[in-house]
């Protein structure tokens, strides 16, 4: 059985991306408070731990360059099949606010990939 909870127990409708976002960003809170520069692991687990609070999975996460400041990215997943939304999470290395968008809405142009990533992951998993 899939240990993560489906959409009603956690309250959450996917069909509303505002709430989704809102949602994400307030089970993310402590990131907020940590000290002002942030590692890629500590990025990384916060993340993870709110994500599967929501019942979404972190696909993956990288640290990159953006007008030449560092910036935390994590793409994940909530919801499964035509519910399925991927969201895009991303926070400054030097600490700042953290922003939660939906890939479809996002002009950051890791939010491009993160359909083609989970799609190549659905079929490498479907081959194991």
């Amino acid at each position: 059985m899939d240990p993560r909870p489906d959409n009603h127990q956690t309250g959450l409708q996917l069909d509303d991306d505002a709430a989704l976002e809102t949602a994400l960003a307030e089970s993310l809170t402590d990131l907020a408070s940590q000290p002002p520069a942030v590692t890629e692991d500590e990025f990384a687990q916060v993340v993870g731990g709110a994500l599967e609070a929501v019942g979404g999975q972190m696909l993956f996460k990288m640290c990159v360059q953006k007008g030449g400041e560092g910036e935390h990215v994590a793409v994940a997943s909530v919801g499964e099949g035509g519910e399925r939304q991927f969201l895009l999470l991303t926070l400054p290395t030097g600490g700042g606010a953290l922003k939660v968008e939906t890939a479809a809405k996002s002009a950051n142009p890791v939010a491009g990939i993160a359909a083609a990533y989970a799609g190549l992951m659905d079929v490498f998993q479907a081959a194991a």
